[in-house]
């Protein structure tokens, strides 16, 4: 079964303008074929751009761990490059009946 996930990223580089496409670009690599979407918000300031990505929706991944593997694994340089700070939460199913308590 999938999980919920929750993924933010913090992105920045020198301003040079329309950094969000840049990293929608990225992510749409990254994540293909997995069933996650994104908001993407984009500020400049003090000759940086900054995007914030909150990226949510169901993964297999069954932990914050697994999720940071397959980053480790398949993210492009630019990524890296980019990446100043993450947050992830991944809530794995539970099994059994929520309601009834049966397991």
């Amino acid at each position: 079964m999938n999980s919920e996930t929750y993924l933010d990223f913090c992105f920045i580089r020198e301003a040079s303008g329309d950094f969000s496409s840049e990293i929608n670009q990225i992510l749409s690599t990254l994540f293909d074929g997995i069933r996650l979407h994104w908001y993407l918000d984009e500020k400049s300031d003090d000759g940086m751009d900054v995007v914030v990505a909150e990226v949510k929706g169901m993964s297999k991944w069954q932990s914050e761990e697994e999720t940071i593997d397959f980053i480790e694994e398949h993210a492009t340089q630019s990524f890296w490059d980019y990446l100043q700070g993450f947050q992830f939460i991944v809530y794995p199913p539970k099994r059994g009946c929520g309601s009834c308590g049966n397991q």
